[in-house]
C-alpha cells in the first residue's frame, strides 16, 4: 500500500493528494505527520489548562496517586476536559438551532423574502407540540408563536424543554429520576462550563453525569429543533437522486463550493444560482452555467432537499481547492480549516466567509444577513463568475462520481415502509420480530486523518449490512458511504445478506439510508422512538435491538452526540477513545458502569469489522432479550 492509499480509500482524492504532493502542497494529512509524536498527556486526557497555575499534567504511570496543583486528580481532570468537549460541541449543535429559530421568526415577520414557510403540515403539528393555536390562524401568524416559544428554550429557567418528551415514557423517566432532564438548552452548557471551572465539581461521576443532561439538551433540543425548524423553513426532504465526489466539478461551468452546517444561506444560493440574471452573466463570461456543489453537512442540507452534488466530506475540503477548478468556495461555520486560505492562494480561487462567527485573516467576508439573503447570495455567485476567467488553465478534475440515493426522514419512512395510504413503521418491526432484520445501527461522524479516509466508514457499513442489519448514517460518513457506492438500492445484492436485500427489493431502498447533516442524528432518535410506539420491541429505546457507531470521529460535536446517544439507552462503539484512558476510573464507568444507569454505554474499537460485530454481538443480546425469533437466514 503506497502512501496516498494509506491515508484515503477514495480515488478521487488519492488522485489529488498525488497532485499536491508533485506541487509541495500541504494537506491534512502532511500537518498530521508533522505532529507526530503527539503529546501523550493530551491523548490520554490527563492534561489540565483550566487555571493558570498550571498547565498540570498526571504521569499515567506513576506509582504513586499524583494530583495537580490544585489538587485535582486524574479522574477529575480526564473528566473536566471531557465534559468541556461535550459543552463544545452541544453549544456548536445548539447555536445552529437558534439560528434557524431567528430565520423562521424573521420570515414569519415578513422581514426577509427569502424565506418562507414550506412545510406547513409540520409547522401545525410543531406548533401543537408546543400549545400554539392552529384553528383560524394564518401560517405566518403560527410561525411567530412557535418561533418565540422556542427561543425561550434556549434560556429557560424553569421546568424542562419540551422536546425531550417525544421521548418513550420509560426514557423520559429514567431522565427526570437521575436529574439529567434537560431545562434550557444555553443553560446545560453554561452549568459545564461552570462545574468544570477550578474550585468546583471534583466527582468524575457527577461531571459526567452533567455531561449527559448537556448533551441530551443538544440532541433531543438544539440538534431537533435545527432539523424541524429547517423541514418547516426549506421543505422536508424526500427520497431524491444526486452524485457525489470531486468528479462533480466542471472544466465548463462556474464552480462555486458551499461549505459548513448552517442552510440558511446556501439554500438561497440554491435559488440564486438559477437566477437569469446570473445565467446570462457567466455565459458572458464565457462559461456554460453556475454549478453548484457541497462540502461537509452544508452539501448535505441542499443534497436533501435540492438533489445539489455534493464535492466531498471534511478531509476533502483541501482536495477540492486542488482541482484548480473552484471559483469560489464560500464557508459558513463548524469543520472549516483554517489552512483552506493558504491553500487557496495556491490556485485563483476565492475564498469567502459569511458568517459573523467566522472570519480569518486576509480571506474576504461578505457577512451575512437574513433579511439581504437573496442579494447577498447573488453578489457572492457574481464573484466567483467575476473569477472565472482568471483560471490558469491547470485544471485537474477527478474522473470519479457516484450516483446516490438520500432524502429519508422519520416521517417518510412511514410512506415507505407502510405505503402512502396505510403509513406506519409495522413492516419495519415485524422484519425484526420475524428475523428478516437483525437489527439497527446509525454510523455518523467525522473524518480523520489518524484513519484512513473514509475506510472505516465504509467497511464498518458493508459489514453490519452484509449481517442483516439495516445502516441509517448522517454527516461525513453519509458523503464516505456514497462514495463507496453504498447509498444506491441495487448495492444491496452485492452486498447485504438475504433478509436486508428482500426487504430493500421490496421496498426499493438502499440497504444504507441516508438522513441528513450531523444535526439531523435527531431524526434517527426520533426514528426509534416510533419503533418503540409501534409496539413489539419493548418499552424503552435501551430495549431495541440497534447500535451506533462514529468510527473516524474528530469535533467536540461528535463527543456530544456520542454522549446524547448513549444517554438515550444505545451502545455506541468509536473508532479512536475519548482522551480519558489516563483514568481508569473514568473509562471504566463510561464503558461499563453507565450501562447500568442509562441503559446505554461506550466502547473504543479502531478496527471497522472488529468494532461492526461489537455492534452486532450488542443488537444479538437484545434479540434474545426481547425473545425474538431466531435470523431467517443464518
Amino acid at each position: 500500500m503506497n502512501k496516498k492509499e494509506k491515508r484515503s480509500i477514495d480515488k478521487a482524492s488519492q488522485f489529488m493528494l498525488e497532485r499536491a504532493e508533485k506541487e509541495c502542497i500541504l494537506t491534512a494529512w502532511d500537518r498530521y505527520e508533522a505532529m507526530q509524536p503527539q503529546c501523550g498527556f493530551g491523548r490520554l486526557g490527563i492534561c489540565c489548562r483550566i487555571c493558570n497555575m498550571g498547565p498540570c499534567r498526571i504521569d499515567p504511570f506513576s506509582e504513586e496517586e499524583q494530583t495537580g496543583i490544585c489538587g485535582a486528580t486524574a479522574d477529575t481532570i480526564v473528566a473536566r476536559n471531557l465534559g468541556r468537549m461535550v459543552a463544545g460541541g452541544a453549544a456548536a449543535h445548539s447555536d445552529h438551532g437558534r439560528d434557524i429559530t431567528h430565520a423562521l421568526l424573521l420570515a414569519a415577520e415578513g422581514k426577509t423574502d427569502a424565506y418562507t414557510i414550506k412545510d406547513e403540515v409540520k409547522l401545525k403539528k410543531l406548533a401543537k407540540e408546543y400549545g400554539v393555536k392552529v384553528e383560524g390562524r394564518g401560517k405566518e401568524e403560527i410561525a411567530k408563536e412557535l418561533a418565540e416559544k422556542i427561543m425561550e428554550e434556549f434560556g429557560r429557567q424553569h421546568g424542562y424543554i419540551k422536546m425531550p418528551f417525544r421521548a418513550p415514557k420509560k426514557r423520559v423517566k429514567v431522565w427526570e429520576e437521575l436529574g439529567i432532564m434537560p431545562r434550557g438548552i444555553d443553560r446545560e452548557i453554561v452549568e459545564m462550563m461552570h462545574r468544570t471551572h477550578i474550585g468546583v465539581d471534583t466527582d468524575y461521576k457527577n461531571i459526567l453525569m452533567h455531561g449527559f443532561r448537556t448533551a441530551l439538551s443538544d440532541g433531543w433540543g438544539g440538534s431537533m429543533v435545527a432539523t424541524d425548524l429547517s423541514d418547516i423553513l426549506f421543505r422536508s426532504p424526500t427520497p431524491i437522486l444526486g452524485r457525489v465526489n470531486l468528479g462533480t466539478l466542471s472544466r465548463d461551468e462556474v464552480n462555486v463550493v458551499v461549505h459548513g452546517h448552517e442552510p440558511t444561506l446556501s439554500d438561497v444560493v440554491v435559488y440564486a444560482a438559477r437566477d437569469p440574471e446570473i445565467v446570462k452573466l457567466a455565459k458572458e463570461k464565457g462559461a456554460k452555467g453556475i454549478n453548484l456543489v457541497g462540502i461537509c453537512c452544508t452539501a448535505n442540507e441542499i443534497l436533501m432537499r435540492h438533489g445539489i452534488p455534493v464535492a466531498g466530506n471534511f478531509l476533502q475540503q483541501e482536495l477540492a481547492i486542488l482541482t484548480g477548478a473552484v471559483d469560489l468556495m464560500m464557508v459558513d461555520v463548524q469543520c472549516i480549516m483554517p489552512a483552506l486560505s493558504t491553500v487557496a492562494s495556491s490556485f485563483h480561487t476565492k475564498l469567502v466567509t459569511t458568517s459573523p462567527k467566522n472570519k480569518a485573516p486576509g480571506v474576504t467576508h461578505v457577512e451575512f444577513r437574513e433579511e439581504e439573503a437573496y442579494d447577498i447570495a447573488k453578489k457572492i455567485l457574481k464573484m466567483a463568475i467575476e473569477n472565472f476567467p482568471n483560471r490558469n488553465g491547470d485544471i485537474l478534475i477527478p474522473e470519479h462520481n457516484q450516483d446516490l440515493v438520500a432524502g429519508f426522514t422519520a416521517e417518510n419512512i412511514y410512506n415507505f415502509l407502510g405505503g402512502t395510504y396505510r403509513a406506519t413503521y409495522r413492516p419495519l418491526n415485524d422484519a425484526i420480530i420475524q428475523g428478516r432484520l437483525r437489527g439497527l445501527a446509525g454510523v455518523v461522524g467525522c473524518n480523520n486523518p489518524k484513519i484512513t479516509h473514509n475506510y472505516a466508514h465504509v467497511e464498518m457499513a458493508k459489514e453490519l449490512i452484509k449481517n442483516d442489519v439495516l445502516v441509517v448514517v448522517t454527516g461525513c460518513s453519509a458523503i464516505a458511504d456514497a462514495e463507496a457506492e453504498l447509498l444506491r438500492p441495487e448495492v444491496a445484492f452485492k452486498y447485504a445478506g438475504k433478509g436486508l436485500q428482500e426487504i430493500c427489493e421490496a421496498v426499493g431502498i438502499p440497504p444504507v439510508l441516508h438522513v441528513g447533516s450531523c444535526v439531523d442524528n435527531s431524526r434517527i432518535l426520533i426514528a426509534l422512538t416510533n419503533v418503540i410506539l409501534e409496539g413489539g420491541l419493548g418499552e424503552d429505546i435501551s430495549d431495541l435491538p440497534v447500535a451506533g457507531a462514529a468510527p473516524e470521529w474528530m469535533s467536540e460535536k461528535a463527543v456530544s452526540i456520542a454522549f446524547y446517544f448513549v444517554a438515550s439507552g444505545v451502545f455506541t462503539v468509536l473508532g479512536m477513545p475519548f482522551p480519558i484512558l489516563g483514568s481508569k476510573n473514568v473509562t471504566n464507568f463510561l464503558c461499563s458502569e453507565v450501562e447500568n444507569i442509562l441503559g446505554g454505554k461506550f466502547a473504543f474499537e479502531s478496527d471497522p469489522i472488529k468494532a461492526a460485530h461489537l455492534m452486532i454481538e450488542h443488537i444479538d443480546k437484545k434479540r434474545k432479550a426481547l425473545k425474538l425469533r431466531p435470523l431467517m437466514y443464518q
